[in-house]
């Protein structure tokens, strides 16, 4: 079973256990999130750590219940970083390995704040996005280290929160039809137990890797992500499908099929 995993560090605790038993039953590949949703379809990874924003896509997809990439408040990984006031933006570059924060972005400046602005796609490189744009859109590790005192920064996840009351799920893990069976659901927790139960390694390896702080690193890990998904985080992600069809962002889609039957309300 080939197993798509996200590059950025958000996605340490949950795919610890994973990484632990390379060539067993399973094989790992770290990508980004984009090329995830991509090989999924395509048939050349059976798992991956699939964008949100997905499901809707792709709604083949089964989704493992109970782990996620999600965030209860401000996420700190991703930005609207712009050189503007909010309400001047009319152009936003969007980081080209974005599908989820992208819809994200395009709902939040048109629900609060009343812009239909330009978007393009574009490397993540901050400053090339700002010479051609009035905002970028940054996720994953470069908006971790964003010199915030130089720009007008917006929280994503802080203004969905605001917005909607609710938390927001920025990636699943979801399976192709042919190896969705219930144990996938225990491996996958197994492997999150085992990124908790080894959080301190996580941070403290982070920290050498990236040069962040220890103590930034895991105020990260602990307070703006969130790894498992109950009832709020699967109300919210249900929220957001709708939101995006609304804006015309995806089609509409079925039910969200989990491993053990179909998410009520969506």
């Amino acid at each position: 079973m080939r197993i798509g995993i996200v590059h950025y560090i958000n996605s340490r605790p949950l795919s610890r256990g994973l990484l632990r038993e390379p060539g067993g039953a399973w094989s790992c590949e770290l990508l980004p999130p984009a090329t995830i949703a991509d090989r999924l379809a395509a048939g050349t990874l059976e798992v991956g750590l699939v964008p949100s924003i997905e499901l809707a896509r792709n709604p083949a997809l089964v989704v493992i219940p109970g782990v996620a990439i999600a965030a209860t408040h401000e996420v700190r990984s991703v930005l609207l970083v712009s050189r503007v006031p909010i309400g001047e933006i009319e152009s936003v570059a969007l980081d080209e390995n974005s599908r989820t924060s992208a819809a994200l972005v395009r709902i939040l400046l048109a629900e609060r704040y009343g812009l239909d602005p330009e978007y393009r796609p574009a490397t993540a490189d901050l400053d090339a996005m700002l010479e051609e744009d009035d905002a970028a859109l940054l996720i994953g590790d470069p908006a971790l280290v964003v010199p915030r005192d130089r720009f007008v920064v917006l929280d994503l996840a802080g203004e969905w929160l605001e917005m909607t009351g609710l938390p927001f799920v920025f990636a699943v893990w979801a399976a192709r039809q042919e190896v969705a069976t219930p144990e996938l659901a225990e491996t996958f927790a197994a492997s999150l137990e085992v990124g908790l139960a080894e959080l301190d390694a996580i941070v403290a390896e982070t920290a050498t890797e990236t040069g962040l702080a220890p103590a930034v690193l895991r105020d990260y890990y602990t307070r703006n992500l969130r790894f498992e998904m109950g009832p709020a985080e699967q109300a919210g992600l249900a929220e957001f499908l709708r939101r995006a069809q609304a804006h015309g962002l995806v089609p509409a889609a079925p039910p969200l099929r989990f491993l053990h039957g179909a998410l009520r309300g969506h």
